[in-house]
């Protein structure tokens, strides 16, 4: 109807503009012929069936059609009815006037659909992306109108043309130049109230100095929603910005094809399937089609909590939650026999480093005899290959959690060694993964801060120099699967078998430990300021940050090789290699032995005289001193563990005391 009168309106104008002389007054039939005429000619074009609100191009080229048809129609009805038009130009005269009039309804109407006046309270926004994602992020601002949110003004990332304009909105120059940018705005009294980021790769050290330069100007870091994550224009949510998003980390390619062939089809066992990382392997190998997931954990509600969710996310994946203490030996030759897994990712651990050095017994015996019962009755039952997760606190320990894991490493180590020198095809491989911190995992630092802001502060750091290597979870449980694929390549039922022996496959031969890719270490205190930024607040204004000094254990900076040891590369992306000192497989046997026995009988100190035996890097700091990290100078094959190759385990240490 309102096309139709449209039309009926442009009929006369157009007749007006092409015989000024003859008027605007014209007979109604005149004008309904008209009117008629377009709703006819609009058919086949599908004008009726516009969306006013959303024109477009194609929409525009649908009213060109129309405008040129209706005014064919009309003039051949007024030829029919032998009435002269005022010149033989007022075909063409009347589809431009059709055409002008019907797209400029149209484009009125999108411009008003649900505008605020431009005095209403709006947050002025800075958009900060590539000009092509800018361009599609202010299409949907603008549709966004209702929100009271106008883009000021754009900071492009990589080549712009500043001071151009996209959509009226000006390129006000590269993020390299944000400070000055924001400078400019500040002074010129056009300060935004936030900075929204559009691309998603925009993350690490450009992030981060965007984050600071808003922060010390009081304005707001926010990121736009993926485009594939949108939801309907008029609900477009900006979130803040991760704190993942700040690790300066490049994108690891993952070998999917060589994860899947190793877990579908197969039975996993995840031991400390309710952790962090454990829940996180559960998650990942749940997607690569496993004939059976079995989750064994220590914790009733953690084993609940991870079993609940896989039977949300992956319903078809046939799993089987069983609760059991890695350290018992009986329950899990049981759990082996039943389950026959393939393949064993063992997760399980005491790792917070104060609680394991106020329950010495209790960490020696989860991260060393626990580790070796599962590596044990895995080779007993015919597991085809064993994955021990591993930690960065493992070298140059000076905490009892990370001189346990260390000899839980050398256990394992030994085991692949014999095997891979065995020639049986059968033998189990034992790949040992070592990685820092994971952010947001259980007892770490970033869930404590966050609680403590929530609390208004302050947040608590042990020591001004703390530094750690830090990775997303689910990243650092990537690279993991993929250093499962390399540790396990050459098995015949597994892959082809036919690859040539490379320089990783002689490390691994020699005992090897695969080391993920963790880029640089970062300091504690620069992370709490950096959650203070994004949650918006002023770091020593708004929330203090006060030093509690050094916890029994700790070290100022962690370590993911030995001071003489270098890092190799390996050919597989995101994982280098470490090539500790390895032992021979009896007499670390025979060191376990001891440990675990005096343990057991709550003999800390013989305990802790055979670790200091088998680990002898290991500088212990039960006080929580501040001092160089470590020994740089252990050598190769330490007089400690000649000792114990040397020496039966009774004569070698006496009793405690």
């Amino acid at each position: 109807m309102i096309d139709g009168a449209l039309a009926a309106v442009a009929a006369p104008v157009a007749h007006w503009l092409a015989a000024p002389q003859a008027g605007l007054l014209h007979p109604l039939w005149f004008l309904a012929g008209a009117g008629v005429s377009l709703v006819i000619s609009g058919l086949p074009f599908r004008v009726p069936q516009q969306y006013w609100r959303f024109s477009g191009i194609s929409d525009l080229m649908g009213i060109i059609g129309a405008s040129v048809a209706s005014a064919v129609v009309f003039s051949v009805a007024l030829w029919l009815f032998d009435v002269s038009p005022p010149s033989s130009t007022f075909g063409i005269i009347y589809a431009l006037v059709l055409l002008v009039m019907l797209g400029g309804a149209r484009v009125t109407y999108r411009v008003l659909y649900g505008r605020v006046p431009y005095w209403a309270a709006r947050q002025r926004i800075v958009l900060i992306g590539d000009d092509s994602v800018v361009d599609l992020y202010m299409r949907v601002f603008e549709r966004n109108l209702r929100a009271g949110t106008r883009v000021a003004g754009i900071v492009a990332v990589g080549a712009h043309r500043s001071g151009q304009r996209i959509h009226n909105v000006p390129i006000l120059g590269n993020v390299t130049e944000i400070e000055s940018i924001l400078d400019r705005l500040v002074r010129g009294r056009h300060r935004p109230d936030s900075l929204v980021v559009t691309d998603p790769a925009f993350r690490g050290s450009q992030l981060t100095d965007v984050l600071d330069a808003a922060s010390t100007r009081g304005i707001a870091v926010l990121r736009a929603p993926a485009l594939t994550d949108l939801a309907p224009a008029e609900q477009v949510c900006l979130r803040p910005i991760p704190l993942e998003d700040l690790l300066n980390r490049p994108q690891v390619e993952l070998d999917r094809v060589g994860m899947e062939g190793m877990v579908a089809g197969r039975v996993v066992l995840v031991t400390g399937a309710g952790g962090t990382i454990g829940s996180e392997l559960a998650r990942q190998i749940a997607r690569l089609g496993p004939r059976k997931l079995v989750l064994l954990e220590h914790g009733e509600f953690a084993l609940w909590q991870i079993s609940t969710e896989l039977s949300q996310t992956a319903p078809d994946i046939a799993r089987e939650g069983i609760v059991a203490d890695v350290r018992d030996e009986a329950r899990l030759d049981t759990v082996m026999a039943d389950c026959r897994p393939d393949l064993v990712f063992h997760a399980a651990a005491l790792k917070h480093v104060p609680i394991v050095e106020h329950n010495p017994t209790e960490g020696l015996l989860t991260n060393i005899h626990g580790t070796r019962v599962v590596a044990d009755t895995a080779a007993r039952h015919g597991v085809r290959a064993m994955v021990v997760i591993s930690t960065d606190k493992a070298v140059n320990p000076s905490s009892l959690m990370g001189a346990s894991k260390r000899a839980a490493e050398m256990y394992c180590q030994a085991l692949d060694i014999h095997a891979r020198a065995s020639g049986d095809p059968r033998a189990m491989r034992c790949i040992t993964v070592r990685f820092g911190n994971v952010l947001g995992s259980t007892g770490s630092v970033v869930p404590l801060f966050r609680q403590q802001l929530e609390r208004g502060g302050p947040l608590t750091i042990t020591h001004p120099d703390m530094c750690r290597y830090f990775m997303t979870v689910s990243e650092a449980v990537g690279l993991v699967l993929q250093a499962a694929v390399r540790g396990t390549q050459g098995l015949a039922e597994w892959d082809s078998g036919n690859r040539a022996a490379s320089g990783t496959d002689r490390l691994l031969d020699n005992g090897g430990i695969f080391v993920l890719d963790m880029g640089e270490p970062v300091r504690i205190v620069d992370l709490a300021r950096q959650m203070i930024h994004l949650a918006g607040l002023r770091p020593d204004e708004d929330v203090a940050i006060h030093f509690t000094g050094l916890r029994p254990g700790e070290k100022l900076c962690e370590e993911l090789f030995h001071g003489r040891e270098a890092p190799v590369p390996t050919d597989a992306s995101g994982l280098l290699m470490a090539t500790p000192r390895v032992v021979d497989r009896e007499a670390v046997t025979r060191a376990v032995d001891d440990i675990t026995r005096y343990a057991q009988n709550n003999d800390v100190e013989a305990a802790l005289r055979i670790l200091a035996l088998l680990v002898p890097e290991f500088d212990h700091n039960p006080d929580g001193d501040a001092r160089i990290n470590g020994r740089d100078d252990t050598p190769e094959q330490p007089a400690g563990v000649q000792g114990l190759m040397a020496r039966p385990a009774r004569a070698r240490i006496g009793p405690a005391g």
